[in-house]
């Protein structure tokens, strides 16, 4: 079993990537599991805002509540996932975190917890980017930093110097990380997928 921890801003666009990830794994799975990907959603609130949606894939969906999964629901999202991993051994589990999240909290409880690789991918969205910065610094780059990739969204909604700068505050934040553009709403490119998730559970 593999992990990835999608991350990023409110507004970013998880859903609709961890969509795209989601059938990119399940259609490419070349391993005998029944479970190719089940998807654990980590919401703020009382109710799971995009649950709905995500359950009209046809993916199976687990919605935690009631706060963060880094801090005070740590216990219940590493709970949850020994508890999938046990029960349904999936290839894949994608945790879909809130807006506010710190990724690689989550990532070592994880790995503790199932003792799988869990990987980090941080969404941005490249229009709102250098504004969230200046306002919620601290929490954004906490995300950025020791990620495995970093994919900048709504690149068709940005001219070529926006990019760029996004970029390179990016890879100045986190020179090792991956960096990918893209434009979830018009579709991810197989290759982003194959250069972030790699060849494993596949």
């Amino acid at each position: 079993m593999n992990i990835i921890i999608l991350g990023g801003f409110l507004g970013s666009g998880k859903t609709t990537t961890l969509l795209s990830l989601a059938r990119y794994l399940v259609d490419n799975s070349t391993s005998d599991s029944e479970f190719k990907a089940m998807i654990i959603e980590n919401e703020v609130g009382e109710i799971g805002i995009d649950d709905s949606f995500i359950s009209g894939s046809g993916l199976r969906v687990n919605t935690l509540f009631s706060g963060c999964a880094c801090c005070t629901l740590s216990g219940e999202l590493t709970t949850t996932a020994q508890m999938i991993q046990r029960d349904f051994n999936p290839d894949w589990i994608i945790l879909e975190t809130t807006g506010v999240a710190y990724p690689r909290s989550m990532q070592e409880n994880l790995e503790r917890a199932t003792q799988a690789r869990a990987k980090i991918s941080i969404l941005v969205d490249v229009n709102r980017f250098e504004r969230q910065m200046r306002a919620l610094e601290n929490l954004i780059t906490d995300q950025i930093v020791g990620s495995d990739a970093v994919l900048v969204n709504k690149i068709d909604l940005a001219d070529d110097e926006m990019i760029a700068t996004v970029k390179a505050h990016i890879e100045q934040i986190e020179p090792n990380t991956q960096l990918h553009l893209i434009c979830a709403n018009q579709g991810v490119d197989e290759s982003v997928w194959i250069s972030t998730v790699g060849k494993e559970g596949l």
